[in-house]
């Protein structure tokens, strides 16, 4: 087939996005696929004129996963890997696929919606204060303080104008890979740094991943089977992310975090090693996200 993979864009996440996208194009050449890699921006899609069998988008944060990309595509008619653009949107805020779960009966942590400095902040800490839609762990802050807290709200309203506070739950954080809407193997992330942060994610080389996990069986179904259902609720296709927390004071019950409907394909990306570890290469990987979406 004749594909087009997008990468770079206008995001935080552009650079890894460039390397995600690179090494995407490189395992279709190696499944045997024509394959021209656009570095693509809002202000020019002239790349999308040129014919081909299938769009392969790897892009990440605002702009290349949130709908706006998708919506383009649609609107040409054109094939393309990953959710369309009423689930990549939803996916990208973190409020909406909180309520929409929340709507769907799936667990969630606590949380409080911030949009102007004279709020009153009522989760306590320790708590996660974060963006509504920034990805790659981009504007998270787990804080053991008030003043901490206090100092992460006001960071995130500056930049933002919105902030979500969640309660912090306390215990094993585990990743669930999705592909072709079916959980792959839980992964336990495990960072040497106080969360599983930007730097633990792409840059640091200590962080672990245990397909071991060393959590009683039933756990693992439940959290796989949680994912699924989450997934669904979400409308995400062909691939997909889910973190959860397991909170130890509560007998390790699940809470979802966070969706990433167009995971990455870096060297420390977590989707290509829970694929990996189902006996699926990584070219096989892409060839399939491929030949799925030519399908469609």
């Amino acid at each position: 087939m004749t594909i087009t993979v997008l990468y770079g864009g206008p995001s935080a996440e552009r650079d890894v996005s460039l390397v995600s996208g690179r090494a995407v194009a490189n395992g279709l050449r190696q499944a045997g696929h024509e394959v021209t890699e656009v570095d693509i921006l809002p202000s020019d899609l002239s790349s999308l004129d040129r014919p081909a069998d299938v769009i392969f988008p790897v892009l990440h944060g605002q702009w290349g996963e949130s709908g706006e990309l998708q919506e383009i595509l649609e609107a040409r008619q054109l094939k393309f890997v990953g959710s369309g653009s009423k689930a990549s949107r939803l996916g990208m805020n973190k409020v909406d696929t909180k309520k929409a779960w929340e709507a769907g009966s799936l667990p969630t942590p606590p949380y409080q919606i911030i949009n102007d400095t004279s709020a009153r902040r009522s989760i306590r800490v320790p708590c996660v204060v974060k963006a509504f839609d920034s990805g790659s762990s981009i504007d998270v802050f787990v804080c053991q303080t008030e003043a901490d807290a206090d100092q992460a709200v006001a960071t995130i309203l500056g930049k933002h104008g919105r902030v979500l506070i969640e309660r912090f739950i306390e215990g094993p954080e585990l990743t669930v890979g999705l592909l072709e809407e079916k959980a792959l193997a839980p992964i336990r992330v495990v960072p040497k740094r106080a969360f599983f942060d930007f730097e633990a994610k792409y840059k640091a080389n200590d962080t672990e991943h245990r397909f071991d996990t060393g959590l009683p069986a039933h756990v693992i179904d439940q959290c796989r089977t949680l994912a699924e259902t989450a997934n669904t609720i979400v409308g995400a296709r062909d691939l997909a992310r889910i973190d959860i927390m397991l909170d130890e004071a509560d007998n390790l019950s699940p809470y979802l975090l966070e969706i990433n409907t167009l995971p990455g394909f870096t060297p420390k990306s977590l989707l290509p090693e829970a694929a990996a570890h189902a006996g699926i290469s990584f070219a096989q990987l892409v060839d399939g996200l491929a030949h799925r979406a030519a399908a469609r």
